[in-house]
């Protein structure tokens, strides 16, 4: 019998997650929910049809292990892949600016024709990265060891 991996099987593993539908993809957002970085460590190669982020994402898998040994929450330096990129919008980014920090709250797929459609990255303070793609294909890479996360808490959303 095949079962889903669950989170404590994870550890201190990086992760390497790959998204083709929208089920995959729900797996990404909710991991990359509340991830920061530089508007600078933004990357759209044309001729390669790929749109990249490096970002700084909150360690939601390992939440739970903090609050139960005590220790401080973590975050880890992650890339965000989407490839198969046709075209990239944007609203209420200043792109390039090493001083501008996004903050990313979600990401959606509206499904278009033949496997084709559209990723919205919606930010914080009412900014969206559109990607329009051929097919739906996201990769999230952890590239560096999880560090303290310098807030020393976990991001809160009131209701």
């Amino acid at each position: 019998m095949v079962k889903d991996a669950t989170f404590e099987e994870g550890g201190e593993e990086p992760l390497r997650l790959i998204a083709e539908d929208a089920d995959d993809l729900s797996v990404i957002a909710s991991l990359t929910q509340d991830a920061v970085f530089p508007a600078s460590e933004m990357s759209w190669q044309t001729r390669q049809r790929r749109f990249a982020i490096l970002l700084n994402r909150f360690r939601w898998e390992d939440k739970g292990a903090a609050e139960l040994r005590g220790r401080d929450y973590e975050r880890v330096q992650s890339v965000l892949v989407v490839d198969d990129v046709l075209k990239v919008l944007s609203q209420g980014v200043e792109r390039g600016d090493a001083d501008t920090i996004l903050s990313l709250l979600s990401i959606d797929f509206e499904a278009g024709e033949d496997g084709t459609g559209r990723l919205t990255l919606t930010l914080a303070g009412d900014g969206a990265i559109a990607l329009d793609v051929e097919t739906l294909n996201v990769t999230l890479k952890d590239v560096t060891r999880p560090y303290v996360a310098p807030s020393k808490s976990a991001p809160n959303h009131p209701e």
